[in-house]
């Protein structure tokens, strides 16, 4: 089984540290089995948590047993870190380990040197900070994630969600990670590239994610294999193309198009993961006008071609 496991350390953020926990937690496996064992670690037998403390079973040393290690963002990123957190997140990154971050866990992450030359990303605000403190950083304030292989880090709050959905969706496809959103009330993953927030004139709060187009969503994840149009999708949700455009970039940070595109690439990984249909068949049943169109797309957003994919899904599963 895929171990996972969250660091916390003195100052932890709360929802850094449960989000991941609850998330892969709830991930399940076809035949129902747990598809991931957590562990909440700890480099002391107590750390604070702001209002309580939470006494975490596991100390470092599990750190070098694990496959996934989270880093959840703490109050007051510490440099240098803890006596042997850096050497055992060090040693874990030698041995292959992935290594995640949450919102501002990439200071945490930063510290250790295991970012240097890479690209990353953490909350839009603490964006600055972290490019500032880790100069050998390319930081990047305008995606939900960054997705680097072994290394991914991820923006702030609900970004941290949309990241643990899409290592699930890298380690056992679509299905399962569909079922975990599901299980955990979440809302449809977000693409990493997708924009933190929409600079607005004048300023005013943001929308709740999905929180007016959700019914939307899901109906266009439902009939993404229909020909629809712009006009079709203002007509579903009763506005105009105009509104909806500007709702789509408030709540999701993309356009209703993109969007679309994005539910049929979902759609083709997932008959990609579990069936035997041809590609041509898989365009059709995916909604694209035709298999050069959906080769495309698909090469485009998963960055390899459908039986590349299928190939290496395969491989994986075995």
């Amino acid at each position: 089984m895929h171990t996972v496991a969250v660091l916390a350390l003195d100052g932890v953020v709360p929802f850094d540290l449960s989000a991941p926990v609850d998330t892969f937690g709830w991930a399940r496996l076809p035949d129902g089995r747990e598809a991931y064992r957590v562990k909440v670690v700890s480099a002391g037998e107590e750390v604070s948590a702001g209002l309580f403390t939470v006494r975490a079973p596991y100390g470092l040393e599990t750190l070098a047993e694990a496959d996934t290690i989270i880093l959840p963002g703490v109050e007051e990123p510490p440099d240098p870190l803890p006596p042997g957190v850096t050497e055992a997140l060090c040693a874990a990154a030698a041995n292959g380990t992935r290594i995640a971050s949450v919102c501002v866990g990439a200071f945490l992450f930063a510290a250790t040197g295991l970012l240097d030359g890479l690209r990353a990303t953490t909350h839009w605000f603490a964006a600055p900070d972290l490019a500032a403190r880790y100069p050998k950083v390319t930081v990047d304030p305008n995606v939900l994630y960054v997705d680097n292989g072994q290394f991914l880090t991820s923006a702030g709050a609900a970004a941290a969600l949309d990241m643990c959905l899409h290592m699930i969706r890298k380690d056992y496809g679509s299905a399962v990670a569909a079922h975990t959103a599901r299980m955990s009330v979440m809302p449809l993953e977000r693409e990493g590239g997708q924009a933190q927030f929409i600079v607005q004139d004048p300023p005013r709060p943001p929308a709740p994610a999905g929180a007016a187009l959700e019914p939307l969503l899901r109906w266009l994840e439902e009939h993404c294999d229909r020909d629809l149009t712009l006009d079709d999708m203002a007509a579903r949700a009763g506005m105009s193309t105009r509104t909806l455009n500007r709702r789509f970039r408030e709540q999701t940070g993309t356009t209703p198009l993109q969007w679309l595109h994005r539910a049929r690439v979902r759609r083709a990984q997932h008959l990609l993961e579990t069936t035997a249909y041809s590609v041509d068949r898989i365009a059709a049943q995916a909604g694209f006008g035709s298999p050069t169109a959906f080769r495309e797309r698909f090469r485009r957003v998963v960055g390899t071609s459908p039986q590349g994919y299928r190939r290496a899904f395969r491989t994986h599963q075995t």
